[in-house]
């Protein structure tokens, strides 16, 4: 998976929190709100979110952690060391009726 340079996420966060502000404070204003939406595009783009408001809680967290620990909390996959069970549920591995 390729990530975007924390340099670049810093500066489209940046934007995208400023136009938010402009646009709350002139919420009629037709260029100011497509401004902001271009910003949230552009967010949603470099961090693969279909909301601009994921987009931005995911950039926050990719440049709030290590790149390792980002692709972890992305992904799935149990973290290292967490104790994984196979098999069936204990209750039904020993029933009453089956003894």
């Amino acid at each position: 998976m390729l990530l975007p340079a924390k340099a670049e996420v810093a500066r489209q966060l940046r934007r995208y929190r400023a136009q938010e502000r402009v646009m709350l404070a002139s919420p009629a204003d037709l260029t100011v709100r497509s401004t902001f939406e271009d910003a949230g595009y552009t967010l949603c783009v470099l961090m693969g979110k279909r909301c601009a408001r994921e987009a931005a809680d995911a950039a926050e967290r990719y440049l709030r952690t290590s790149v390792v620990t980002y692709l972890q909390e992305q992904s799935d996959l149990p973290r290292a060391g967490a104790a994984v069970r196979r098999g069936p549920p204990r209750a039904a591995e020993r029933s009453p009726a089956g003894r």
